[in-house]
């Protein structure tokens, strides 16, 4: 991969201004127009656009920045060097693994390019209960549009990979829709292992789109940097304080104090439970208790199958078919809905993931190539029972998510696994194995059925994982409801907004990289006409 184009590397030679680790030693003081937290997907959005209206912008990153030359599709080297807590984030009571990006690009850098527009539904449910007047489909759209065009989000025509197409064939065989899911890929190479950073810069992350855009514009970005606390002074944010942190997260703190960066506004989009994290370390006001809770996170099942054929899921597009099915044939806030989809197979994720020790795992993993797996999406905070968790702070001032799963989550897990083993049968499984404590290999669907509704769905023995997290943050049109305004500011310091997946006043119910591109690229221009008077444009 060496002889392709770096556009990383390239930018550094061309004296983009990057300072920290490896890039340079960081200033004691820094003043700018814009100091933005995280580079991930609203952070690289808002970037782009606040150096367009020619605003100094600087972007505080607490990841390394990696390019495609690091990229080496090995497990092994991707996990502790691109994810928050080498991959291993979990909920406070350790049942749930979340999955989240740490490093230049953040989660749109690891994730599998899946890209949906917010479900007319969802918003829908933002008006009526969280007022929220002007978040529908037609006020929406030219910000997704713009989206779409910067990032080429389009339909992938390629015919799904065999992991992909088994749903589609299982659905069909049981009269359920499917279709295929749109991905912000340009040129891919169909090598599968965008989880691990692509080594071709196909997929269109902000690692490669907008961040770059940001530093040809005269952006500094600040890499292994932590962005600790705002100093609050007369009712606005006067400075933010930040520390070196190294490549493993561990903070250094410098005998000369930490380092201070004076803006005139202030962005937070270091993504949900890091962003509620570092406005709790701040005490940033809260006077209705919204701050960190309603974190969402959809809660993820997963089934696994052994097919006839060999499945190779580890190769081709990861994740380009899914069905709503089991979302549209109940109400929104009727018993918890799930999206289905199918991810790709690596084997370090799947055997860390899967239950079993010994020899039974070795069986399992000894049919590796032959493994299909379907995941189902909970789509949760549209019900009481589905109100999602609260970020705290630990000892040591970092962020925790404590998630209850309550019965009527888990009664969606059992439905989920019924529909996914249902589906594996129908496509041709030799045998099914819900990812279940106690479950075993079912080698019909009669079997599985049985077994499935006499399984105990308890927390630790139901395996969940999420690599959506969403809320703690939300914003809402009254400040009883929200933490944030509906133009993303907060609503008790003007100078500070916040623009990533924390506004979400639930889930999305689908992929929510798009929704976070779309909705935030309407609240940083809304933020440039009110810094500089002029509008611009993603797209």
């Amino acid at each position: 991969m060496s002889s392709l184009q770096d556009p990383i590397r390239d930018g550094l030679k061309r004296g983009w201004k990057v300072l920290g680790g490896p890039h340079g030693p960081l200033p004691q003081r820094i003043t700018c127009d814009v100091a933005i937290i995280g580079s991930g997907a609203g952070a690289g959005i808002t970037a782009e656009l606040l150096v367009k209206a020619g605003l100094d912008v600087v972007l505080v990153e607490e990841g390394p920045l990696r390019s495609s030359t690091d990229f080496n599709q090995q497990e092994a080297v991707a996990y502790p060097s691109l994810y928050q807590e080498s991959a291993a984030r979990k909920t406070e009571d350790k049942a749930i693994n979340i999955l989240q990006g740490r490093c230049v690009g953040g989660s749109t850098t690891v994730n599998w390019t899946s890209s949906f527009r917010t479900p007319p539904g969802t918003l829908k449910y933002w008006r009526d209960e969280f007022g929220l007047a002007d978040y529908h489909d037609d006020a929406l759209a030219p910000y997704f549009l713009q989206a779409e065009q910067r990032l080429n989000i389009s339909s992938w025509l390629t015919p799904p990979n065999e992991n992909n197409d088994l749903l589609r064939r299982g659905a069909a065989r049981l009269g359920i829709g499917a279709a295929a899911i749109a991905r912000n890929v340009k040129g891919c190479w169909n090598l599968g292992s965008c989880g691990m950073g692509c080594p071709t810069n196909a997929k269109q992350s902000m690692l490669v789109t907008t961040i770059p855009a940001a530093l040809d514009g005269g952006a500094t970005l600040l890499v292994e940097t932590r962005a600790e606390k705002f100093e609050f002074a007369n009712g606005k944010v006067a400075s933010l304080q930040c520390w070196e942190a190294k490549p493993n997260g561990v903070l250094v703190r410098r005998p000369q104090g930490a380092i201070k960066i004076v803006a005139k506004h202030y962005v937070v989009a270091a993504g949900a439970i890091n962003s509620p994290g570092v406005l709790l370390r701040s005490e940033a006001p809260d006077p209705h208790g919204r701050l960190g809770k309603r974190t969402f996170l959809h809660p993820v099942v997963m089934s696994a199958a052994v097919m006839p054929r060999q499945v190779e899921g580890w190769q081709g597009a990861p994740q380009s078919i899914y069905t709503d099915h089991f979302l549209e044939t109940q109400p929104i806030d009727g018993p918890i809905g799930y999206k289905l989809e199918a991810p790709p197979l690596h084997p370090v994720i799947f055997a860390s993931t899967v239950t079993g020790y010994g020899r039974e795992q070795a069986d399992l993993l000894s049919q590796f190539p032959h493994t299909h797996v379907l995941l189902a999406l909970l789509r949760d905070g549209f019900h009481e029972q589905a109100a999602g968790g609260h970020v705290k702070l630990r000892g040591d001032g970092s962020a925790s998510l404590d998630y209850p799963l309550t019965d009527f989550i888990m009664d969606g897990a059992r439905r989920a696994l019924l529909s996914m083993a249902e589906i594996q049968f129908a496509a041709g499984a030799r045998q099914v194995l819900p990812v279940h404590e106690l479950a075993h290999p079912y080698p019909s669907w009669a079997q599985a059925r049985e077994a499935l509704a006499a399984l105990p769905m308890k927390p630790l023995l139901t395996k969940f994982v999420s690599a959506h997290v969403m809320g703690g943050c939300g914003m809402a049109g009254d400040e009883r409801r929200g933490v944030a305004r509906p133009d993303g500011v907060h609503w008790h310091i003007d100078n500070l907004s916040i623009h990533d997946g924390s506004l979400f006043p639930t889930s999305i119910g689908a992929n929510p990289q798009l929704s976070i591109y779309g909705i935030v690229n309407r609240l940083a221009q809304g933020l440039v006409r009110r810094l500089t008077g002029r509008g611009v444009a993603l797209a």
